[in-house]
């Protein structure tokens, strides 16, 4: 069974579970069972399995991953073997950290003031000119594919179309503002380049994806909620504004509701972001950076053995952006450094494993299939003509 609000997997011996209007339904954790009653205005819900025990924090899979990070950096005082692994991670932590952060908090504010009625109403429509807003409002997004994440998965849970939340994180990474002042520091003009061909890419993975969902080829979103045509953003923000009343309780209660989204969002994307950290720590400390610039050469072969490594090596998009120059200026190969900044994204292992996770496996897998064809290509025509 999914879970109405998040729309995880949950184990319907193990998770929590109410009655509403004669259907039963089976929730994550407290926080979505929470906000479906919250949602469904349910003053007293008859919930069947509210006692389950909570998870032994031991079993956690942050917990588990925290650890073996503290541990191995522990032990690197000891075996100096460990020690290039602590300091590529100690690197790669610096660079992401406030990333993470600033992407669950807007996530958390997300959680607790955006209706899902909103999300719906603008990124749910099945018209292209969704698609449109998606990219733009990624473009808009100053933090790095890791922050976005986090982001995302909030959108997905509100409501927001399966093409819409493609089309925002393929746009989010290298189109955002942020990125887009490092690119022109580094490669000048040419970086206009690969900001309009990853907006480029967005905009028609999210509608081929529009195609996908209206043949059912994809997982559409059951959270999203349908707005009457004569619904107002406008007028329903004035009414709520209206209401309000600004007091010590209230922001206390708004405080603990971006809190609960904040904490909830982390349960479902925080693990796979410490396992990418992990791996792409192992590979930044034992790799040899020649191999690279040995490899990565502007031909088809390179450009192959750039999207293998952009597939394992990527964190964030200001980390890979410097590595990305490295390439450019060892090889002179644009077509080269652009497919490692954009592979990075379509075939990062954490984005798709949380496609996969929380949107579908068809939706995971289509993803790939579409967008990798679009960045070889791109590759070969900058390698040929710039």
């Amino acid at each position: 069974m999914k879970d109405p609000i998040c729309g995880m997997d949950v184990d319907e011996s193990k998770g929590l579970s109410l009655v509403f209007s004669g259907k039963k339904y089976f929730f994550c954790s407290k926080h979505c069972l929470e906000k479906f009653s919250k949602e469904n205005k349910i003053v007293s819900s008859a919930c069947l399995n509210c006692n389950t025990p909570k998870l032994k924090f031991y079993k956690n899979k942050i917990f588990i991953l925290t650890s073996l990070i503290v541990l191995l950096s522990g032990l690197s005082f000891i075996f100096p073997a460990l020690v290039s692994f602590r300091q590529s991670l100690f690197s790669y932590l610096k660079i992401i950290w406030w990333a993470v952060l600033l992407g669950l908090f807007i996530g958390g504010v997300i959680d607790h003031y955006i209706p899902r009625e909103y999300i719906s109403h603008i990124l749910s429509s099945p018209k292209k000119r969704t698609i449109i807003y998606s990219v733009f409002l990624g473009f808009f997004m100053s933090a790095c594919s890791h922050g976005i994440l986090a982001l995302s998965m909030q959108l997905y849970k509100k409501g927001a179309s399966t093409s819409s939340v493609i089309a925002f994180l393929l746009a989010s990474p290298w189109a955002n503002m942020a990125l887009t002042i490092m690119l022109f520091a580094f490669f000048g003009i040419k970086a206009l380049f690969i900001i309009f061909s990853a907006m480029l890419i967005a905009v028609i993975t999210g509608f081929i994806f529009q195609y996908l969902e209206k043949k059912n080829i994809v997982e559409t979103n059951k959270n999203s909620v349908k707005t009457s045509s004569d619904f107002s953003l406008v007028a329903d923000i004035k009414n709520r504004l209206k209401n309000y009343r600004f007091s010590l309780s209230a922001v206390n209660q708004d405080i603990k509701g971006v809190w609960s989204g904040m904490v909830s969002l982390s349960n479902m994307v925080l693990w796979w972001i410490l396992l990418g950290i992990i791996i792409a720590s192992v590979i930044g400390a034992y790799v040899p950076v020649n191999i690279f610039h040995s490899y990565m050469k502007p031909n088809i072969l390179g450009l192959l053995f750039t999207l293998l490594v952009a597939t394992v090596i990527e964190v964030c998009s200001e980390g890979s952006s410097p590595i990305a120059f490295e390439i450019y200026r060892k090889t002179q190969a644009l077509g080269n450094s652009f497919v490692f900044l954009m592979a990075g994204v379509v075939t990062d292992y954490t984005e798709i494993g949380l496609i996969w996770t929380n949107i579908g496996k068809k939706a995971a897998i289509w993803m790939v299939f579409v967008t990798v064809p679009q960045v070889i290509i791109l590759g070969i025509l900058f390698n040929m003509f710039l």
